[in-house]
């Protein structure tokens, strides 16, 4: 008699123990009465190839990556999504039947996922949309506003030249903006985005004025750490549609655990309920 193999997943970065993605993959394989396990797993940078070398070998269809690794794995795949490509980073691996290493990003598609479901009357070709930030999450979020058809995307970030990067490598829809007048084109936002870190637990507040946001605006954050930001918080007050970060992290698990375990996964009360715990 064969048994089937048991499919182990994870996540892999250093440090790994703040990671929401345990939680909710759990979660889903109970939901759905599925084989399977999600490991987190903090490894170094010197250990890296091997531990992908190594892990296919021992059962792992796949695994999230996380900071510091999400690039430096591009270079270890043998494939390499258009997406990742794009946002010169990959959050996910899959480990194909033929032995071969696909690396893709889904963050850009968790963006635009949780847009969808927190804000269902958003248009992002209605207008323009204002980026806060010029990081790898960035990245994730201009790819996936251009994908969807957003008309003009104002950047604006504390170091300058990580803006004008994202124009060279993202085209004329681009426009940087510098960071002492992010308030004023708030005013120009259809969609309204903070990557940074600002606002989160821990870190500083965002002291970007907020006078001009519209009440047309849909305004999102990256930050989950609180749910409701200053940011997410006085957009609601001034009566803005407000969407906050988890629901990114949790969509972006979605396709993920569809290629791992072979079931779509819901992202509901329930998903955000386990994640919160």
């Amino acid at each position: 008699m064969t048994t089937q193999r048991i499919p182990l997943t994870g996540v892999i970065g250093s440090p790994v123990s703040h990671s929401k993605s345990p939680q909710l993959h759990a979660h889903w394989l109970r939901t759905y009465g599925l084989s399977g396990y999600y490991i987190p797993m903090d490894v170094a940078g010197d250990n890296l190839e091997t531990v992908l070398e190594t892990l296919p070998k021992m059962g792992f269809v796949g695994v999230n990556v996380t900071i510091p690794h999400k690039q430096r794995v591009m270079e270890m795949a043998d494939l390499v999504s258009d997406r990742a490509t794009l946002i010169g980073a990959a959050n996910t691996l899959i480990f194909r039947e033929d032995g071969k290493i696909h690396a893709d990003n889904t963050d850009g598609y968790g963006f635009v996922e949780n847009l969808r479901q927190g804000a269902p009357d958003w248009d992002p070709k209605a207008g323009p949309a204002v980026v806060l930030g010029a990081g790898g999450a960035a990245r994730a979020v201009v790819a996936s506003l251009i994908d969807v058809g957003v008309p003009e995307i104002f950047v604006t970030n504390r170091t300058k030249v990580r803006a004008e990067k994202l124009v060279e490598d993202f085209g004329k829809r681009l426009k940087v903006v510098d960071w002492v007048k992010a308030g004023n084109i708030l005013e120009e936002g259809n969609t309204v985005v903070n990557t940074t870190s600002l606002g989160m637990l821990g870190k500083p507040e965002m002291r970007v004025p907020l006078d001009g946001l519209r009440k047309q605006a849909v305004v999102t954050d990256l930050v989950y750490n609180p749910i409701e930001t200053r940011l997410l918080r006085i957009a609601r007050e001034m009566g803005c549609t407000t969407v906050d970060g988890l629901g990114m992290l949790l969509h972006q698990a979605v396709p993920a655990f569809e290629r791992w375990f072979g079931q779509r996964p819901e992202v509901d009360n329930a998903a955000r309920a386990a994640v919160l715990r």
